[in-house]
């Protein structure tokens, strides 16, 4: 599926904006993610499949809970694509809303935000608008702060015996994006 969009965005680097061929793109790159989600959707209703990482043990879930769910995720998608954000930082709360585990819904928010930057990272770098130094250094910044801060987090919920922390910190880094992107809206705006 990531390839599949990956391929129809460079493909809309390439043809005129609000064209047609721009339209067809579009609706392409919607309609495998949907034709997805209707199927998984199809088997949790059908009892085909569970939802293991509720942190209340609940049957499957019913019709209108699944179609509450895929409204949040379209929800936090274009709240994210509007806002800039990795759709990780949306979906975090989200999914501590409907239950599910902290620390499930932490890596699930993180693996979400590894795709979407990964795909923008690979566009900037075949429309030659990305600096590999920078990138690289980055890169390797973030891969060891993940690992120092995975065995932090690893021993502070085994030291505290819950794993509540996770909110505090997902709400704590919502509220810093929230007041800095606040800040930096307040600066274009006074441009």
């Amino acid at each position: 599926m990531v390839a599949h969009h990956f391929i129809l965005s460079c493909m809309q680097n390439y043809v005129a904006t609000c064209s047609t061929w721009y339209w067809v793109l579009t609706v392409l790159q919607l309609a495998l993610p949907v034709g997805v989600s209707m199927y998984q959707a199809a088997g949790l209703v059908q009892g085909k499949r569970a939802l293991s990482s509720r942190a209340n043990n609940q049957t499957s879930p019913k019709a209108h809970q699944i179609l509450v769910y895929c409204l949040f995720g379209v929800t936090a998608g274009v709240l994210a694509g509007l806002l800039g954000v990795g759709g990780g930082v949306v979906m975090g709360p989200l999914f501590l809303e409907l239950g599910i585990h902290p620390q499930v819904s932490s890596a699930t928010g993180s693996f979400a935000m590894m795709f979407s930057s990964s795909m923008a990272a690979m566009e900037y770098y075949l429309l030659k608008r990305f600096p590999v130094p920078y990138a690289l250094f980055f890169t390797s910044l973030t891969f060891v702060a993940a690992i120092v801060g995975q065995r932090v987090a690893r021993k502070l919920v085994n030291w505290l015996g819950r794993a509540s922390f996770i909110i505090f910190i997902l709400s704590s880094m919502i509220f810093v994006s929230a007041i800095s992107l606040d800040a930096k809206l307040n600066h274009m705006a006074r441009r």
